[in-house]
């Protein structure tokens, strides 16, 4: 993914179709001066469809459409016609597109699969015609509806992305180094803090030609809930990984204490993300002998469990993914 290429928030005007009037008319040919009412239906106004792409991966297509707009009914006609309906507006979106309503901050849909298609604003209702209203005691009727006004607000759709595993880490921790190592990822890497500035997806390769999607997420720090650092930008897309991945650098002051302000930090932006299935691995284990592991792994987190990697040596990486895979099947 390069990085100018990747937009996951959005925010447009949308306004659906007016519904086309209904039709006032009157039945007249060669000698039949007062033929019944035959006014038709207006047609409706068009709608605006949000529609899953499972080839797309960014909203970058709609960020300069600040407005969408669907077409009008057309009025209904004589002899009982029913105007066409106004041309939808469809805007194609990438699986994991939450929509909401700007102003009540309401969600609206989520987009999860290929081809899936959701009504984001409805156009308006055709009005009727004369012909509607004919009764036995009213059979001229002189009035026909007029069609209903489209509606119009502010949208925001924000990705979240849909991987099977997720990397959670303080910056420059090595999630992309690992990245790049177990996938044809190819993400920016260099030895400062906020090197990544949006999220990456890999594909790894298993055994027997299986594989998972791994998430990088740009580092989060103490306070990101808050919005310091990158603040919440990125946390939503934790939020569609099955599985979470700690990684925490060896030569860390503290393991234990990084990972419990990486999981506060998580516990504030959503406490349901800690219903997750969560592993850790401590990266740059290159730098430690066997003496340092075993002193290391009596400060780890009893109940999570553990791996010992280098992305640069390949140490512990084949442990690591089996221990993924046995936790996401």
């Amino acid at each position: 993914m390069a990085s100018p290429n990747f937009i996951d928030y959005v925010k447009f005007h949308s306004r659906s179709g007016r519904g086309g009037a209904g039709c006032l008319h009157f039945h007249r040919e060669k000698f039949i001066q007062k033929g019944g009412p035959d006014g038709g239906n207006g047609g409706r106004g068009g709608h605006v469809i949000l529609r899953g792409n499972a080839q797309l991966w960014t909203l970058l297509h709609l960020k300069y459409r600040k407005h969408v707009i669907a077409s009008s009914g057309v009025p209904g006609e004589a002899a009982n016609m029913t105007g066409a309906d106004g041309k939808d507006e469809i805007l194609e979106v990438p699986l994991g597109t939450v929509a909401r309503r700007a102003e009540t901050d309401e969600v609206l849909c989520e987009i999860n699969e290929d081809g899936q298609e959701f009504i984001l604003t409805p156009g308006g209702r055709g009005g009727k015609g004369n012909t509607f209203f004919a009764t036995s005691t009213n059979q001229a009727p002189q009035y026909a509806q007029p069609g209903e006004p489209g509606i119009e607000e502010w949208i925001i759709l924000e990705l979240k992305l849909l991987a099977d595993v997720g990397l959670v880490g303080f910056p420059n921790a090595g999630k992309s180094t690992l990245l790049s190592v177990v996938s044809a990822a190819k993400p920016k890497i260099a030895d400062y803090a906020f090197t990544t500035l949006t999220p990456n997806l890999g594909v790894v390769s298993y055994r027997d030609d299986r594989s998972f999607v791994m998430a990088d997420i740009p580092g989060i720090i103490e306070g990101a809930a808050e919005g310091k650092g990158l603040g919440i930008r990125f946390l939503r897309h934790i939020e569609r990984n099955s599985l979470l991945l700690f990684l925490i650098p060896a030569d860390s002051n503290d393991i234990r204490k990084e990972y419990e302000i990486l999981l506060n930090e998580l516990r504030k932006y959503n406490p349901e993300l800690l219903d997750k299935r969560r592993l850790l691995a401590v990266s740059k284990s290159d730098m430690l002998d066997d003496e340092l592991k075993a002193e290391l792994m009596r400060e780890l987190p009893e109940e999570l469990p553990s791996v010992f990697i280098s992305a640069v040596t390949n140490q512990g990486l084949t442990e690591l993914k089996d221990l993924i895979w046995k936790n996401l099947h």
